[in-house]
């Protein structure tokens, strides 16, 4: 065997074995471990008058086809009127969106911050105008389940909790197979937040303490994941899933929507390790190991499945290495069929396509975060079911 075989060998079975644990063998090990090792936790019983004050900050931009009903739906939460101030921070919106939440004087208090700057700056800047104890996040695009906000809050009563993460729940409509994918996550953060390891949290429904939350540096993109890691990293507090806290939002109508959004993620994943970087040491336990196994390896699938296609064409003379390139061939054939004829990739088979598209994003997002073209300011993706009534 030559020099050059040895290392196209060697690339092949690290490439192939990388994405193979990220996707299989992790979800297997956390599993796993979760069931032996994990300490799910109980929500604390709280009586209103044990609950904090809670500021509901809801950043947007140009959101005027969803804001009215985003708070209603923040004014029928079940939690008590005195203790919540539910604040709508916009970010340079320019179709009437302060306006239709001026409407509701009184009972929603209004950020109108003229010029766009980023939802971090937007952030940035609410966030010392504030004056609970808790902040609970959300989009503009969102519907808390009614007792969600009630249940975010309640785990503030231990003093070692310094973030709560709720569920968000996508409906899973068209083309577009996230919802799947998303409840694949859910099950990732159940066991890593039973280790004391979750990561992050979603931007449709968390909660911090305000005295834990750090400035974002300017043009940060994933906020909701740098914001609880980083009070994490500042305080070594917990942060919580509870997945009875749940929020909903509809899915892109499209695989295009999800890619624009996927790519910019993508970008602010690796954008973030600037910040979060600490947390890869071993020292940081289950937290460590959730980091390199459920971010950093994911991010690097798409590079590592360039290597594994590269590497078994050069060693297609071989016999394993040839069927290895046959059935990646295969694999993306169908990728690329289910792309373009929906009907022909059913059920779970959804997947294939959705697999292939978020790693392409994800390289996109590699490009752009090298360039550093990937802008802090976003642009809203249109969801299904947009202006249908809340309940």
């Amino acid at each position: 065997m030559t020099l050059t075989e040895t290392i196209l060998k060697t690339c092949f079975w690290c490439s192939a074995g990388g994405v193979g644990y990220t996707y299989l063998g992790y979800p297997v090990l956390i599993h796993t471990l979760s069931r032996l090792c994990g300490r799910p936790q109980s929500i604390p019983d709280v009586p209103d008058s044990g609950l904090p004050r809670v500021a509901l900050l809801i950043a947007a931009h140009n959101e005027a086809s969803v804001i009215e009903q985003r708070i209603l739906n923040a004014l029928a939460l079940d939690y008590p009127r005195e203790l919540i101030d539910i604040v709508i921070a916009s970010d340079g919106s320019n179709d009437g969106t302060p306006d239709i939440c001026r409407r509701f004087e009184g009972q929603v208090r209004v950020l109108d911050f003229p010029v766009r700057r980023g939802k971090a700056q937007t952030l940035n800047a609410a966030l010392p105008l504030l004056d609970t104890d808790i902040v609970a996040f959300s989009d503009a695009n969102t519907s808390m389940d009614s007792g969600a906000l009630r249940r975010l809050a309640s785990w503030f009563t231990d003093a070692r909790v310094g973030a709560v993460c709720g569920r968000l729940i996508l409906s899973d409509a068209g083309r577009n197979a996230d919802g799947l994918y998303w409840r694949f996550e859910t099950a990732l953060k159940t066991c890593e937040g039973n280790l004391g390891g979750l990561l992050g949290a979603n931007g449709a429904i968390y909660a911090i303490r305000r005295d834990l939350f750090q400035p974002l540096p300017p043009g940060t993109i994933v906020d909701d994941f740098v914001i609880p890691l980083a009070a994490k990293l500042k305080s070594g507090c917990r942060i919580v899933f509870d997945p009875d806290a749940i929020a909903h939002e509809d899915t892109a109508p499209d695989l295009r929507g999800e890619f624009r959004r996927r790519a910019r993620i993508g970008a602010g994943a690796l954008q973030s390790l600037a910040t979060l970087w600490p947390l890869l040491s071993p020292r940081h336990g289950w937290t460590a190991l959730a980091l390199w196994s459920h971010k950093v390896l994911r991010w690097a699938c798409p590079l590592l499945l360039i290597g594994a296609l590269l590497a078994s064409v050069a060693l297609a003379g071989h016999p394993v290495y040839r069927a290895a390139f046959i059935l990646q061939v295969a694999f993306y054939a169908l990728c690329v069929i289910g792309t373009l004829v929906p009907s022909a990739n059913p059920g779970v088979l959804r997947l294939f396509p959705m697999f292939a598209g978020m790693n392409i994003a994800l390289l996109v997002g590699f490009v752009r975060w090298m360039r550093g073209t990937q802008s802090g300011a976003w642009n809203r993706t249109a969801r299904l079911g947009e202006g249908k009534s809340v309940a």
